[in-house]
């Protein structure tokens, strides 16, 4: 059976006629010698690198706000989310010079001749198009996310998060078709493992490339650091959404730690949100379902202990900023309702609409000590934008979860995001 598959995969397909080799398809149509097995195959290894640390990084923030029943997401340590998530808008925008430049590197392979010589290279021709098209999917709908602009017509975490998988089945498929050609490039130059598999006068042409890297208009050296260059470039100014000391030099940050009420950055407004009103009405009260029901005025939250926890928010976009929070524990507010230590719950927001209007507080955090009903931030009452007059803060959760403008808690399902 594998024999009558390799048959199949190996059989030579007849060439299309010499005529239509014209413009990009004839022959020496790129003559730059950097357009090489050796460059492809090396930029794809940092390509493939980022392109990991992004699925996973990127399916931790999914499950998190997407739980199965097996999923269990700790409440510590308090900076785990803001860690992996700043990492995965990081190395997300990294990836787009990096990206183009491998572009570049193979993009003549497009109009190599024979279009397709084989089935196996048909196939590997097919993978490179759905491996660029999901790539540049990823990351141009990914950098319009963070600036907060959607102007597509399709939710855009389901659309990023299946395409992150398709995305991962042609990396792994077009290895798969390309891995002589990956093999010879990653080899080192000069010896027999750089040159396997190839014709004689191929193996010539390779050696002559190789020497041409160094002494043709743009050198070798020049290539790399141009692309190390910009890489790095890329990440440093839009890091410090996530690192602080580097706020002042990262200009392409949508958010910046420290700016915004009360010092810390906001996403959704009160305004934005339609609670304006709602937010301030003296009628404000907190119900809070259990054995013993509660409904709680501002006064009444005000009257449990108290407590300060400084904690990050952390959000989906890449920025987070530390803050100190005040308020009652959720566990204490929840003991007064009747509801046992650990409960799952969820917590409801009095806007009317948007597809974070209601959260689930799992188990590790529904106990945790330093998840908090916030009443006051950084000393001063919560500014109406951050959630006036309660909102949820709990440790180690995307911001999009810490749920603001409060007006109900009840207990979750038997199973759900335990």
């Amino acid at each position: 059976m594998t024999r009558a598959v390799d048959r199949v995969l190996g059989a030579r397909l007849p060439d299309p006629p010499g005529a239509l080799r014209r413009g990009p398809l004839r022959e020496d149509a790129f003559p730059s010698p950097l357009h090489t097995e050796r460059r492809a195959s090396r930029v794809g290894v940092w390509l493939g690198a980022g392109f990991v640390v992004c699925f996973l990084t990127g399916l931790v923030s999914h499950l998190i706000q997407d739980p199965p029943g097996w999923f269990v997401w700790p409440a510590g340590p308090v900076w785990l989310y803001r860690v992996t998530q700043g990492t995965h808008v990081a190395v997300g925008l990294a990836l787009i010079p990096l990206l183009l430049v491998k572009l570049w590197t193979v993009y003549p392979k497009l109009f190599s001749w024979p279009p397709a010589a084989t089935p196996a290279k048909a196939v590997g021709r097919i993978s490179i198009l759905v491996l660029v098209g999901s790539s540049m999917f990823m990351l141009i709908t990914g950098l319009v996310n963070i600036s907060q602009w959607y102007p597509f017509g399709f939710g855009f975490r389901s659309a990023h998060y299946w395409t992150g998988w398709v995305a991962v089945g042609a990396v792994l498929t077009h290895v798969g078709s390309y891995a002589p050609q990956i093999r010879r490039g990653l080899a080192r130059r000069g010896t027999p493992a750089a040159v396997a598999g190839l014709a004689p006068e191929e193996a010539d042409r390779v050696h002559d490339e190789t020497d041409a890297e160094e002494t043709g208009p743009v050198s070798r050296r020049a290539f790399v650091a141009a692309a190390v260059a910009t890489t790095g470039a890329v990440a440093l100014t839009q890091w410090g959404q996530t690192v602080s000391p580097l706020a002042q030099v990262s200009v392409l940050s949508p958010r910046i730690p420290g700016y915004g009420p009360q010092d810390l950055p906001v996403n959704q407004t009160a305004e934005g949100a339609g609670v304006t009103e709602t937010a301030v009405d003296p009628a404000y009260r907190l119900v809070v379902e259990g054995p013993t029901p509660l409904e709680l005025t501002l006064a009444d939250l005000q009257a449990f202990p108290q407590y300060t926890e400084r904690l990050p928010i952390a959000c989906v976009e890449g920025w987070s900023s530390n803050a100190d929070w005040t308020g009652p524990r959720l566990r204490d507010v929840l003991a007064a309702a009747g509801l046992p230590r650990g409960a799952v719950v969820h917590v409801e927001s009095i806007q009317t609409g948007g597809s974070y209007r209601v959260s689930t507080v799992s188990k590790p955090h529904s106990a945790s000590e330093k998840t908090l009903l916030a009443l006051r931030l950084n000393g001063e009452e919560l500014h109406v934008d951050h959630g006036y007059p309660v909102r949820l803060i709990a440790p180690n959760r995307p911001g999009a979860m810490q749920t603001k403008w409060l007006g109900r808690i009840a207990p979750g399902a038997a199973g759900v995001g335990s």
